[in-house]
């Protein structure tokens, strides 16, 4: 099927227009998210990450191509038991962008994720840009929530794994159909930044799934989310960040929603069942010591029937914090701006706060994580990784933890 989809797209744009786009790219360059009126704030917040990707204009035409992909080797045990050495192919993902005119703007993210089984559209928007502090975007956007979600590409990260709260707890690329508003203002080394969109959300696979818990990312594979509303409720979305150029950012946010289908045809199915996420995240650099911090702890809040089987937890938490401290930045063979870092993170995911109405015990179903990380950066867009990874995992009844190790090796590049 997929061999079928890039024919069809080759025949549609033919080989001489295909020639043309090769032959006449030249020059990586930046999209700047919008027009700055400041020229003395030059730190992007964590909403501009669509736009601030390296780029190849082709030619003198208004359209600029762009990817990453991602790839790894991994060797894991649990409790001893392993499965031997694996390679894999987690994603390939382009993305392209085109000046319709001046302030409209065109950007989409195509993703292909494990060689190729899956292809998803993650973000397709047009942006009309009234003002630097108001803009309307409409089509696939990315949801606002954490900052994980709108800045996962990576080639910005010095883990093979993405977070686990981001991507287990949290839907990581959770994107849906809607419009909104977003903005930034400008103040000296400050800036300051808001959106907030209406768009399809949440069904309610979240709390009736194969994986036997509340879990958020299993809405991902509901594809009709594109399409339509599941009942007709809009999920809201909304985010502010503030950013001090010598301090970082911090940014919070919350998304939230109906998510079952509580009427057909007008007749009453159930009461309307919610949905509410809130994030707080946060990125510094440590003056002197070069060492940056990244972090993000998210709650999550959901109106799971009574007659649930306590497995299914009405609420969670759970975060990481990334610590990569720079050991060297200079010539490495011919790279003359290389970087070598050292990385440690700590994660925590609590799947099910609840207790057990039988006996007040507290439900377990939670994970532990510290890895560490040695990592090459011949220029900023590539990066070569080592990563060890330790996790404790607490099954439903809070029994001694399974535990996980294991060894990475991975290649992550922009191009």
């Amino acid at each position: 099927m997929h061999n079928t989809f890039i024919s069809c797209w080759l025949k549609r744009i033919g080989p001489a227009s295909l020639l043309a786009m090769t032959f006449s790219a030249f020059g990586q360059t930046e999209m700047p998210p919008v027009e700055n009126p400041n020229p003395d704030t030059t730190q992007p917040l964590n909403m501009d990450a669509v736009y601030t990707r390296p780029f190849l204009q082709l030619g003198k035409t208004p359209v600029a191509l762009g990817g990453y992909v991602e790839a790894h080797s991994a060797w894991f045990s649990e409790d001893g038991i392993s499965d031997g050495l694996s390679f894999q192919l987690p994603r390939l993902t382009i993305f392209a962008a085109s000046g319709i005119t001046r302030s409209i703007k065109f950007l989409t993210e195509i993703e292909f994720e494990e060689g190729g089984r899956e292809i998803n559209i993650e973000f397709a928007s047009v942006d009309v840009q009234f003002h630097p502090a108001l803009n309307l975007r409409g089509g696939v956007v990315m949801n606002p929530i954490g900052a994980f979600n709108q800045n996962h590409d990576g080639p910005k990260w010095e883990f093979c794994n993405r977070p686990v709260a981001a991507t287990q707890m949290l839907p990581a690329t959770w994107s849906n159909v809607g419009f909104g508003l977003y903005g930034k203002f400008y103040r000296g080394p400050w800036t300051i930044g808001y959106e907030g969109y209406l768009t399809n959300g949440f069904d309610d696979s979240i709390i009736d799934n194969a994986e036997g818990r509340t879990a958020l990312p299993a809405a991902k594979a509901g594809g009709e989310r594109f399409e339509e509303s599941f009942n007709g409720r809009p999920l809201l979305s909304l985010k502010t960040a503030i950013r001090h150029q010598k301090i970082g950012e911090i940014g919070v946010s919350y998304m939230g929603g109906v998510f079952n289908k509580f009427q057909e045809d007008g007749l009453q199915l159930d009461e309307k069942r919610r949905i509410h996420v809130f994030a707080l995240d946060f990125n510094t650099r440590i003056p002197g010591a070069g060492t940056n911090l990244t972090g993000e702890w998210a709650w999550v809040q959901v109106d799971v029937p009574e007659t649930y089987a306590p497995q299914y937890g009405s609420g969670q938490h759970g975060g990481f914090l990334d610590v990569v401290q720079p050991l060297f930045t200079g010539r490495i063979f011919h790279w003359a701006n290389s970087t070598v870092n050292l990385a440690a993170r700590l994660e925590y995911v609590d799947w099910n706060t609840g207790t057990f109405a039988e006996t007040g015990g507290v439900i377990g179903d939670s994970l532990l994580g510290l890895s560490g990380g040695l990592s090459f950066r011949p220029s900023a867009q590539t990066v070569l990784r080592v990563n060890y990874v330790y996790q404790w995992r607490r099954d439903l009844f809070g029994n001694a933890p399974a535990r996980t190790a294991g060894w990475q090796f991975g290649l992550s590049s922009y191009f």
